[in-house]
């Protein structure tokens, strides 16, 4: 065998590492805290560049630093952006796509919970609600879907709620535009058939991410958390929130037209389906049963309605709820160290 030649043999060296692939890059709105910042986590697990925006830089940032501190080579960008503000918003996806690149998954997450009697609602509540979980996802979704369909690829997921199927009691604002957050995914899914790009309609239903200390109570606000806080912390009622946001990303990532995250949340929409009447009268049965008002007061969050309550009963019931929200960002800095 002739003997080789040194000046042809190729020379591969162990110091100089393959490239890395640009890793997809995926925005998720409303994910400062909460079921946002669970999603953003799974999608870092999941070697996705993350964009996380919201309405304040502060949140973002302490999110950013969780996020981190969990994964060191984690790739996060935050941007601050009022997702109800259309020209902000259109503004941020040019902004994304240019500097950090095209938008391969794009999920709405961002949401207000306002909770009382209806004769305590006012426009400004709706507005809100509106604004935030309507406007919202049309206003981002449709900016990014045209990129999507450009380029024939592309995963969008639009967190709706069990109150866009079932009008419940006492959360009128958020019922009505969640409502509208289903009709437009539905309606997304449908037009996008066949270009490669697939929204996915999220349907959940209670869930302990600790949301219920940034909710806004009006009308008996005290009575009104009485309720709600242990609706939205009991297990069995509700649903473990990182639990939640892994099924959420393998939905949404799998192109999945719905994602249902309990039997309740299916057996709920069944039977509203099939008896939409009789579901309405047992909403208003419901109804009844909790607290009055005369008429608009004050609004105010959460963990300022429990305070005011001072019920020891509640606050144990509200355990996990608070170990949530300590957990997922949503406890004001002012409130960190304080208990109820």
């Amino acid at each position: 065998m002739p003997p080789t030649d040194p000046s042809t043999t190729p020379v591969i060296s162990p110091v100089d590492p393959i490239p890395a692939a640009p890793r997809p890059v995926a925005l998720v709105m409303g994910a400062s805290r909460g079921l946002g910042l669970l999603i953003a986590r799974e999608l870092v697990e999941r070697e996705h560049r993350v964009v996380i925006c919201s309405r304040t830089l502060a949140d973002l940032q302490t999110a950013r630093n969780q996020l981190l501190a969990r994964r060191p080579d984690a790739q996060v960008d935050v941007r601050a952006c009022d997702v109800s503000d259309r020209a902000a918003v259109q503004e941020l996806v040019q902004e994304v796509e240019s500097g950090v690149g095209p938008i391969e998954v794009l999920i709405t997450v961002a949401g207000v919970i306002q909770v009382g009697p209806a004769e305590s609602m006012t426009f400004d509540h709706f507005d809100a609600s509106l604004g935030t979980m309507l406007h919202g996802p049309v206003n981002v979704t449709l900016p990014v879907v045209r990129r999507m369909r450009e380029r024939g690829h592309g995963r969008i997921g639009t967190i709706t709620s069990i109150g866009g199927e079932v009008t419940p009691p006492h959360l009128w604002p958020y019922a009505v535009a969640k409502s509208g957050a289903v009709a437009f995914s539905e309606g997304l899914s449908a037009e996008l058939s066949g270009t490669g790009v697939t929204a996915t309609t999220v349907v959940p239903g209670l869930m302990r991410t600790g949301s219920h200390e940034r909710a806004h109570f009006t009308g008996q606000a005290a009575k009104e958390f009485a309720w709600f806080g242990p609706a939205a912390s009991i297990p069995g009622l509700t649903m473990s929130a990182d639990r939640a946001a892994r099924k959420i990303v393998d939905a949404v990532l799998a192109g999945e037209t719905r994602c249902e995250l309990t039997p309740l949340t299916v057996v709920a929409t069944r039977f509203r389906g099939l008896l939409p009447g009789v579901t309405t009268k047992m909403m208003g049965l419901t109804t009844r049963l909790l607290p009055s008002a005369s008429g608009p007061g004050e609004t105010i969050e959460g963990r300022d309605a429990q305070r005011r309550l001072g019920s020891s009963v509640v606050n144990a019931l509200t355990t996990l709820g608070r170990r949530a929200a300590e957990r997922n960002n949503e406890r004001r800095p002012t409130t960190q160290a304080q208990e109820p």
